[in-house]
């Protein structure tokens, strides 16, 4: 996958712009991770307000991030991710280019991580699944509108407490699940810290880069914000695509775009 020589796809790059970056896992493990982090931050943002409805999307976080994370064996895949980086980081000592404070302050955090995520016991989000009253919300919130204050009277007292006391709750019942996330961080900053990037051209909205047989973790698609124009994009070992579309939002079905666009994309590998 050799996108340093230039070709009829490669442009310049431009200068400074906003963009909006658009993340595509190539993999279900970093997918898995990618939809974990997003709950983890919603779960804090909503956890931090005040309204009874947004601790209440704190708590349906809180539902999918413990079945999100226990469908594979998560911790496991952590603590072998995080002790391969560490031995790849340990490598780097003598590395005149690399800055030794910088060093130990990441390999400090991946050891932090590693022994916080090795206290646990059991089942992850065991504690949550143990509490009777919170399955009982998370069995009727499959249910549309099922968790109105006649489902759940006990539910919706709890709504009526001060707001100290809700925030106080769910973040005892987050906390257990934090180590998780740590690593989570840690593996996914490492990912996106390695990354290639290559301005690229989409002929009539449409790119294609042969992969030569190399596989890639995670490819990120950036481009200007004021394209009227999404990415669809599509990787194997053979072969790159990516489409600029029509957003849904914008017409009846996505439509592709029928002029150039000039993109950046960037290739993630641990």
């Amino acid at each position: 996958m050799n996108l340093a020589q230039s070709g009829p796809n490669t442009v310049k790059a431009a200068g400074p712009a906003t963009v909006i970056s658009y993340e595509f896992p190539v993999n279900e493990r970093i997918r898995t991770l990618l939809r974990l982090e997003d709950l983890y931050n919603r779960a804090a943002f909503f956890s931090g307000r005040e309204h009874a409805l947004e601790h209440h999307a704190a708590l349906l976080c809180l539902f999918e991030i413990m079945e999100v994370a226990g469908r594979a064996d998560l911790k496991s895949d952590l603590l072998q991710e995080l002790e391969r980086q560490r031995q790849t980081l340990e490598a780097l000592r003598d590395n005149p280019q690399i800055s030794e404070e910088a060093l130990d302050m990441v390999l400090a955090d991946i050891e932090h991580t590693h022994t916080r995520l090795l206290e646990p016991t059991g089942k992850f989000a065991q504690h949550l699944r143990e509490n009777e009253w919170l399955m009982a919300i998370k069995q009727r919130s499959g249910i549309p509108g099922g968790v109105c204050q006649f489902d759940l009277p006990s539910y919706h007292y709890w709504q009526q407490q001060a707001v100290g006391e809700r925030q106080h709750a769910i973040n005892g019942w987050l906390n257990p699940m934090l180590p998780i996330k740590d690593g989570i961080d840690i593996v996914l900053r490492i990912l996106r810290n390695s990354a290639k990037v290559f301005p690229l051209l989409a002929r009539n909205g449409a790119f294609q880069q042969m992969s030569g047989g190399k596989t890639v973790q995670l490819l990120k698609v950036s481009v200007d914000e004021n394209l009227p124009y999404v990415p669809e994009l599509s990787a194997n070992k053979y072969a790159i695509n990516v489409r600029f579309v029509s957003p849904v939002a914008n017409s009846d079905r996505p439509r592709q775009c029928e002029h150039d666009v000039e993109f950046t994309l960037a290739f993630c590998n641990l």
